[in-house]
């Protein structure tokens, strides 16, 4: 019963933040989906590039460019951070720009790292387009351009899903951020690069448990409203 008792006392306290508008929370959110959706924007142009590329040309290196795509869908997120932070380091090669300990450093460690993830839900879904479709495609006087064109088509939930999948492991990062971001807030209590998880990791570790569910809860809210759009978007997953 104490524990009970304890946590809804802390889910009241999370809803009181989030409806007196807590300056330190919202700054966090607001960082959090800035670097999130930019991280998201990169990634989905560079992800369809590369997905076109690899379905539609035949090149050396071609399969060697499809592993390197599966094997960086498990890459773990520390390594990217490592890789990131060396690259924007002082004495990296990129040193010069500043950006390390800036939300734009974290914007390039999530698009790294959820890079190949987009891309190779990407490339399934393009793979899964039955060859039966494309041949009446062509029996019908499809051109090239228009049998690509009724591929994508078809493949378009997958990139959709691949988005969303891409989308969900940038917000709920926390190792590579924190390494290129520094987790920094600013004297009056605003976030500079500190985002939903790594402030649940922070602010559990301070005991401030009603601000750590806050977060939470902002998190599962919007990862819950993401696919609640997809599903809608989809026809609630019907496909007749």
């Amino acid at each position: 019963m104490e524990f009970l008792t304890f946590f809804f006392d802390a889910i009241r306290s999370a809803i009181d933040l989030l409806i007196s508008f807590d300056p330190y929370l919202y700054s966090i959110i607001g960082v959090s989906l800035t670097v999130s959706l930019w991280a998201l924007v990169l990634s989905g142009v560079l992800s369809g590039l590369i997905a076109f590329i690899v379905s539609f040309f035949r090149f050396p290196g071609c399969n060697a460019l499809s592993l390197l795509v599966y094997t960086g869908m498990g890459l773990p997120s520390v390594i990217v951070g490592l890789f990131v932070l060396l690259l924007l380091s002082k004495n990296g090669p990129f040193g010069g720009f500043g950006l390390l300990w800036t939300p734009t450093a974290m914007i390039i460690s999530q698009s790294v790292l959820i890079t190949p993830l987009i891309t190779g839900v990407m490339l399934s879904g393009l793979d899964s387009v039955e060859d039966t479709l494309v041949d009446a495609a062509k029996s019908l006087g499809a051109n090239w351009w228009q049998r690509i064109w009724t591929i994508v088509y078809e493949a378009r939930f997958g990139f959709i899903t691949a988005l969303i999948a891409g989308f969900g492991r940038a917000i709920s990062e926390v190792g590579s951020v924190i390494l290129v971001g520094g987790n920094i807030v600013w004297s009056n209590d605003i976030s500079y690069t500190r985002t939903l998880t790594t402030a649940i990791v922070v602010e559990t570790r301070k005991g401030n448990f009603d601000t750590a569910l806050a977060l939470g809860l902002v998190l599962l809210a919007i990862v819950l409203t993401i696919n609640l759009f997809v599903k809608r978007l989809r026809g609630g997953g019907t496909r007749y």
